[in-house]
């Protein structure tokens, strides 16, 4: 058995979001699930007929519908109702079955995953967006696994889809973060250990469900429908680098309204106004431009002076922007090191986001920085590591 306990870094304050999804799954099992479990089928309710004729093909050979109607309860017809049926779909139940559950070990593992994964995702987010594209992956998972089984009209239930959709986004936006694992293999091994997040992801991507949902031909396979875990893995990987590719060429607030100055030319009114020093006019240049257009655009020495004027004129939102685009057409090149620097440091002290902060962080110290910018990354990592709301025992940061 491995158990995932809690996860490094996380940001203080309270996800009220997704606390409240749990709030809401557990609520719903404690006042439906786990009393209607245990309550006795109504004979003369007319879904009984359907359901019957919907499971009878996954009885055991030979067993009686009557005999198989006393192990029915209330709640399976619940399930029945509203969980989503591929072969018989209703739009509401997309959503209603993402809050029912078949148990409590399925109601634990996807809210334990919820708890551990959830806060980073909704910090970076923000509530609103958070509830949103919760409810978007799960849909989506929802939909990938009917494109499989679109003639199965047993019902799907869960919040793994959405909680898949959650680990899309954890496993793009934080590669860096670490997992810790409690590991029982009696009489092996009993012990906890720390694992980079993307090799815990990767495992339960690849080994608890691409690897059945391929070689298994029952696309719920025990009662786990890996397609629908795969759909929501993925929706929230696209869903996340869409935002992040978005992050890249929006353009500031203060500059939405700039026009480029020097006639024709636009990029030629740029490089004249940074090789006078012009910044407010290179600014204003470089923003009218569409964001493919400044690809490359600036040398590394230039288009950092840019960011570095930015920041220094408070106009942080701009600067992010700027440094951002200049990972994304020098990567590995030179000045990365600063811009993972400054990306990471308006992150933490002025948008309150340590955790992103922290990839960058741990970036710039694998970009061969300069002595500076190597102790300024160090010293924001331990900010961090005092941050937290759960510190893993002995955490600072990754050797790099």
């Amino acid at each position: 058995m491995i158990l995932p306990l809690s996860d490094a870094p996380n940001p203080r304050g309270v996800p009220i979001v997704n606390y409240t999804l749990i709030a809401i799954n557990v609520a719903i099992y404690l006042f439906i699930t786990w009393p209607m479990s245990r309550q006795a089928v109504d004979r003369s309710d007319p879904d009984l007929r359907a359901y019957m004729m919907t499971i009878r093909e996954s009885l055991p050979p030979g067993m009686p519908l009557e005999i198989a109607v006393r192990s029915v309860s209330a709640y399976d017809l619940v399930v029945f109702r509203h969980g989503f049926r591929p072969a018989a779909p209703q739009l509401l139940d997309l959503l209603t079955s993402v809050f029912l559950h078949g148990g409590f070990m399925h109601l634990f593992g996807n809210m334990l995953f919820l708890w551990i994964y959830g806060d980073n995702v909704e910090h970076r987010l923000g509530p609103m967006r958070y509830a949103l594209w919760y409810l978007l992956t799960g849909v989506a998972a929802t939909l990938f696994y009917t494109l499989f089984a679109s003639g199965s009209k047993l019902p799907l239930v869960g919040a793994s889809g959405a909680i898949s959709g959650v680990l899309g986004f954890y496993f793009l936006w934080f590669p860096r973060n670490t997992v810790r694992l409690f590991v029982f293999l009696f009489p092996f091994f009993m012990n906890t250990v720390q694992i980079p997040a993307r090799i815990v992801l990767g495992f339960y991507l690849l080994i608890d469900n691409l690897l059945p949902f391929v070689f298994t031909t029952d696309r719920a396979a025990g009662g786990i429908a890996h397609g629908a875990h795969i759909g929501g893995f993925v929706a929230g990987l696209a869903a996340a680098w869409f935002i992040s590719r978005r992050e890249v060429q929006k353009t500031p607030r203060a500059f939405r309204s700039s026009v480029a100055g020097g006639g024709d030319k636009p990029s030629t009114s740029l490089a004249e106004a940074m090789r006078s020093g012009l910044f407010p006019e290179a600014a204003r240049a470089y923003f009218a431009l569409a964001p493919d257009q400044t690809r490359r655009l600036l040398s590394p020495s230039d288009s950092l002076a840019l960011g570095n004027w930015l920041e220094r004129s408070n106009q942080t939102e701009a600067a992010l922007v700027v440094y951002r685009r200049h990972l994304r057409d020098y990567p590995g090149g030179p000045g990365a090191a600063e811009a993972h620097l400054r990306t990471g440091l308006i992150q933490l002290e002025v948008f309150g986001q340590p955790v992103p902060a922290y990839q960058h962080f741990l970036d710039a110290l694998e970009s061969n920085p300069s002595p500076e910018v190597a102790e300024r990354a160090r010293v924001a990592l331990q900010t961090i590591a005092e941050l937290q709301k759960y510190p893993l025992p002995g955490f600072t940061r990754p050797a790099t």
